[in-house]
Order: C-alpha cells, then structure tokens, then sequence
C-alpha cells in the first residue's frame, strides 16, 4: 500500500529548462493532457546565463529573462507543472511509464525526457574539496566573489571562453587554458577574447591538481607537448569543459551512446516506444537555446502523433 497520490496525463516531460518547456508548449497545443516535472524550478541552464545574444529576435536577452517567457508562454495553454520534485525512480518500459516522487505517482501514456546536462568534472584532486571554496561551475553565479583576484578558466568552446570575458568584469587576471593551440569556440567570441587585456591564454596545456588550504591558492598545470609541470597561483577555477548528461534515472532502459547521451530517431523517438527525448540530453551536434526549443517541438509533435496513431488520447 502507498499514500501516494496517483495522476495520469498523456504525456510526462522530465525537465524544464527550453526543450521541456517547449515541448509543454506543442503537446499542449496538440491537445493532450500535458505535466512538466522538474528536480528544481523551471528553466534550466540559461536561468544561470547573464545574457544571450544569439536567440532569434533577442540581440540580447538575460537566460532568466529569456526562460520566463517560456514559462509564461507554457502557463497560458494550462500545463501543470510540477517543480521542485525529488524523482525517486522512472520505469519506461512499463504501461503506461511510471514516474514516482517522494509524494506522487505520475502514469504517463508518454514520456519525454528533456532533463538536460550537468558540466563535466576536471576530476582531479582538489576539484571536489574546493568546491565553494575557489571551485566554481558558475561565472554568473560567482563571479562577483573574485572581484580584484585573479581565476583560470578551463576549456576552449564558447562557454569557457565567454566566462573567461565575463570574468574580467570582476578579476585582474583571467588565465585561459587549454589543452589545444586552437580555440573551439566561435570566431567572434574568441575575437573579443584576444582583444581582453585581461585574459591570458595558457596553450597545449591541462590541469592536473588543485591546491590551497582554506580555499584555492595554485592551479598545478602540465604541458602536453613538454610534460613540464607548474603552477599557476589563482584565487578560483572554474571548469568549462563539457557536459554529462542527466540521465542516471534512465541508465540500462534506452539506447545511449559511451558518453550517456539518449540516442534518437529524426522524430526524436527513442529505443522505447513512446518515449522521447529533446535537448541537451540527446545526442546532438549542437547544444544551445535554440536547438533545445526546436526539439522540444518536434519531441511533442512526435508525441502527439504516436498517441493518435495509438488512439490512445484522453478526452478533454
């Protein structure tokens, strides 16, 4: 017996950052019954972007901004949202799929999983020590703490090096280093990086520990080329060097590539039926803004037309 109370929807998103909130957006047009369960509050990443300036029609737009909008967008075609859900176990497999929180049982027809990506660990001694300490995934969020002190960043694509800008709003030192001689980042962003007297970029080489006592005091770095090991003093570290994708709840029950990333067909149906999946949590050649909300679309038109196909809607 369990206490738990049980709902039933058409289809369950899993995520709401813009993929699970577009999808809200199509499935609730499409007219079927639509909830939107979240670990935290919506909007996902962009919430923690200072701002964006390459989502159509937004020159420039702060990521909080940006995802309120969509929210407010999802609210007017009556989606229930859930936030703030500790998700204890997904069965996908069964029928309909099982969603089960500490406190309620979501029976979902259908599922589309648009639960994003995490950044990726350096993994290496001193990372999880210094967390909050000098360790910090987030310039946004921390970037004030470092306000006449020097940081690294670490990576070479966009995020890495638009932190690494950011963070010269506050630090008198931004070392960029990079395992690489070249840049991945896009051709303007890394432009505005050059022309930054304050960013000084560290070649051909990566991190190896992190150390200090109380909090992050050097960076022990070595060159790939020479192997010449040396440190590097910074008061913070903040890695940008990928993503992991959120996908623990789903391990073992959809096909997934060596890296976790959920593989889809071009509807974005997965190896399961009735089961979708959008966003930074698929295996996809680009993870922005625009290309979550784009397959948050397709993923919910997907989902419609399976449900049709099935005949399987509710009556509203």
């Amino acid at each position: 017996m369990t206490d738990k109370k049980e709902l039933s929807f058409d289809t369950v998103i899993l995520g709401g950052g813009p993929a699970g909130l577009s999808a809200a957006i199509y499935a609730a047009r499409g007219n079927i019954s639509t909830a939107i369960v979240d670990l935290t509050m919506f909007g996902g990443q962009p919430s923690n972007y200072l701002e964006l300036e390459n989502y159509p029609s937004y020159p420039n737009v702060g990521g909080y901004d940006l995802m309120e909008k969509f929210e407010e967008h999802a609210d007017k075609f009556g989606v229930e949202k859930f936030p703030m859900q500790e998700i204890q176990s997904v069965d996908l497999k069964s029928e309909p799929k099982i969603i089960e929180t500490l406190d309620t049982i979501f029976k979902a027809k259908t599922v589309i999983i648009a639960t994003g990506a995490k950044a990726s660990k350096l993994g290496i001694s001193g990372e999880k020590e210094f967390l909050g300490r000098g360790v910090s995934y987030c310039a946004v969020c921390d970037g004030a703490f470092y306000r006449d002190k020097t940081v690294c960043v670490v990576g070479g694509g966009n995020a890495a090096v638009e932190e690494a800008c950011y963070l010269t709003k506050f630090a008198t030192k931004v070392y960029l280093i990079h395992r690489r001689d070249k840049l991945r980042a896009d051709k303007i962003v890394q432009e505005r990086a050059f022309a930054n007297p304050k960013v000084e970029f560290v070649w051909n080489t990566i991190p190896l520990e992190i150390k200090g006592e109380n909090n992050v005091e050097t960076l022990v770095v070595q060159d790939v080329k020479t192997n010449e090991t040396k440190e590097i003093k910074t008061d913070g570290v903040f890695p940008y060097i990928g993503f992991t994708p959120n996908v623990d709840l789903f391990n073992g029950q959809i096909e997934q590539t060596p890296q976790g990333f959920i593989e889809t067909d071009t509807r974005l149906q997965t190896s399961v039926d009735g089961v979708f999946a959008a966003g930074d949590v698929r295996n996809t050649p680009l993870r922005q803004v625009i290309t979550a909300a784009a397959d948050g679309a397709i993923a919910a038109c997907s989902c419609v037309k399976f449900l049709e196909e099935q005949q399987t809607l509710t009556v509203h």
